[in-house]
């Protein structure tokens, strides 16, 4: 992606996942509806992609910060360990 594209994308890093993914949607439904000029479809088409990047980001560090809850061995919670994501 070129500077001038990765600057007109740059909105993106300010947006939650859950904007991220509507406006992602709303690209998906114009994109399958045929109704854009080419040129429209490709700008449509690299948001969407970046998009993509941003809610995939955002979901990675989401499960970095999710704890599974370690238990005893009489099955009593005892505290949490990192979630194992491999």
């Amino acid at each position: 992606m070129s500077a001038a594209k990765a600057d007109a994308h740059k909105d993106i890093e300010k947006l939650s996942f859950e904007e991220a993914l509507a406006q992602l949607e709303k690209i998906v439904g114009q994109l399958e509806s045929g109704e854009a000029p080419l040129e429209r479809s490709i700008e449509l088409y690299e948001r969407g992609t970046a998009l993509k990047a941003h809610c995939e980001a955002r979901l990675k560090a989401a499960e970095a910060k999710v704890e599974k809850i370690t238990l005893s061995a009489n099955g009593e919670p005892v505290g949490t360990a990192p979630l194992d994501v491999d």
